[in-house]
């Protein structure tokens, strides 16, 4: 079967069924889960900064702790514990993921209500305390969300979960930026970051008004695997707790990507391959707009105006769009389109390089790249939710969402030499044909391992969804 048939074997709604995905009461609920997931980024990054430059605090301090929002690169390392670890109480009351995002949000509302009643320019360690702390809870929360946006809904819902979460995330980011400022200029840091920690109660009261998801641990796949740790386990002479351990630490670190890989067979390498440079092509020309803008004659308020705040609302729009459009079209279509869109909206980039510092050209480009980018981040979301065996979700979805940008973050760093290297123009044609690799590995996931026809490992005899 062809790409292009495998695509039109794939479900279709109507529009009228398609736009009602919006109106799922755990498609809203993942809105002010976003909320949460997206308040703590900036106050222990840009925001988290800018307090300790305005105290007067030195650049090396700050730019060495600058490193606590490492942990949000290595959250697989301790998501497979979120998997598996039965938190004593919590678990047993709320279930497995709501027990995590309920601990992960507590003690992100007391380390910033820490970071709050603390003086960086007396006692700078203990900042630095509370700021790790508040990191790696937050990772532990998205972990936990993640695990839980995938699990609460069907396949087909899994794209305006994503837009959900997208528009959550993203107005907690302005949130805890332009708000946190705000209330800062008026009032005091300690204040503002008071007033964040109030606001985190958002993401509790929604994490309490939610149900935990029904899904069925294991399928016989995922069954025989662990069976296999089991059997090996029984012929060692472990006993005891080092035993007990040892069976865990498999079972929770070792299977998850040993059963990925079981699943699909040679052809998961070319799956991360893909997961890894899908939205290279965005990433690295991200990295260069606001001084490209600058470059070309923009004024900081036409950036500010256009760039971020128009550019935030067409994201979010996109992020909507993408959502609808999984809804309707399934996953494969739309991720074979915005893998497509990605490198060709970058070209309006190189048209505004010979164009210059035309408002109207600003606009159209702006228009273009942040509502494919909306799109894109929804429909990918998707699709990565669909390569998940709910009995890792946290494990493996972690993973895929630290594949997704690493290899483009680090790439970004050659993006200065290459702009000063080819001009602008060619610039951005480079970042447009680097895409070019993503568009063809879609076409052939759409061939192989269409996630519209694939069944969900550890799904197939869930209970049936519910609606709240």
């Amino acid at each position: 079967m062809s790409a292009a048939e495998d695509a039109q074997a794939a479900p279709r709604r109507d529009w009228r069924a398609a736009l009602a995905v919006y109106r799922h009461p755990r498609v809203i609920g993942m809105l002010f889960l976003g909320f949460a997931a997206g308040l703590p980024l900036l106050l222990t990054g840009g925001t988290f900064t800018a307090w300790l430059r305005d105290l007067g605090v030195e650049l090396s301090s700050i730019g060495f702790l600058s490193w606590v929002g490492m942990a949000y690169s290595i959250k697989v390392l301790w998501a497979p514990i979120v998997d598996r670890l039965a938190l004593p109480v919590l678990t047993r009351l709320f279930g497995r993921r709501r027990a995590w995002m309920l601990l992960a949000q507590g003690l992100i509302i007391i380390s910033l209500t820490g970071i709050a009643l603390t003086d960086p320019t007396e006692q700078l360690w203990l900042v630095a305390v509370w700021a790790v702390i508040t990191a790696f809870a937050a990772a532990t929360q998205d972990i936990a969300i993640d695990a839980y946006r995938i699990e609460a809904v069907s396949k087909e819902r899994q794209g305006a979960m994503a837009a959900a979460y997208v528009t959550g995330y993203r107005v907690a980011l302005l949130t805890a930026g332009a708000g946190a400022l705000h209330i800062a200029a008026v009032g005091t840091w300690g204040l503002a970051y008071g007033t964040m920690a109030a606001l985190m109660l958002v993401g509790v009261i929604c994490t309490l008004i939610v149900r935990e998801p029904e899904v069925a641990e294991r399928d016989r796949k995922t069954a025989q695997i662990e069976q296999r740790v089991l059997d090996y386990i029984n012929n060692t002479s472990d006993t005891g707790y080092w035993r007990a351990f040892k069976a865990w630490f498999i079972g929770a670190f070792v299977c998850p990507f040993v059963e990925f890989w079981k699943r699909f067979g040679k052809i998961a390498l070319l799956l991360i391959a893909f997961i890894a440079i899908f939205r290279i092509s965005d990433i690295f020309m991200g990295v260069m707009a606001n001084p490209f803008y600058l470059d070309i004659g923009f004024t900081k308020d036409q950036i500010a105006n256009i760039a971020a705040a128009f550019g935030l609302a067409m994201t979010l729009g996109g992020a909507a769009v993408g959502g609808l459009l999984v809804a309707r079209f399934g996953i494969m279509r739309m991720l074979i389109a915005t893998a497509l869109l990605a490198p060709i909206t970058n070209l309006t980039f190189s048209w505004l390089a010979l164009l210059g510092p035309e408002l109207y050209g600003l606009v159209f480009a702006i228009m273009a790249d942040n509502v494919t980018g909306g799109m894109a981040i929804s429909v990918f979301i998707a699709y990565l939710s669909s390569l998940t065996n709910s009995a890792y979700t946290a494990t493996q979805y972690a993973l895929f969402s630290s594949l997704m940008t690493l290899p483009g973050q680090f790439l970004a760093g050659f993006t200065g030499v290459m702009a000063e290297f080819m001009g602008w123009f060619w610039f951005f044609v480079s970042s447009a044909a680097i895409g070019i690799p993503a568009v063809l590995l879609a076409l052939w996931i759409a061939r192989v391992a269409n996630p519209d026809r694939l069944p969900q490992p550890g799904r197939e005899e869930a209970p049936a969804e519910r609606t709240d």
